[in-house]
């Protein structure tokens, strides 16, 4: 299991202002981690830093 104790949360620029709403913390060490703000204590996805910013890279611009 990995240790998010120290990890620094933001919401997501695409997620807007209707709640739903994205949670990722950057500052890890060799990790990305994104959350669903309205479950916090719910499940987390993990990604490669390389990998988010290819998920990232990949999504559409409005």
């Amino acid at each position: 299991m990995v240790d998010l104790t120290s990890a620094t949360w933001r919401k997501s620029s695409r997620s807007g202002n209707v709640g739903n709403c994205v949670e990722v913390a950057t500052n890890l060490s060799n990790l990305v981690a994104v959350r669903d703000s309205k479950d916090t204590t719910g499940p987390v996805l993990t990604f490669a830093p390389a990998h988010w910013t290819t998920f990232t890279t990949a999504l559409p611009t409005r």
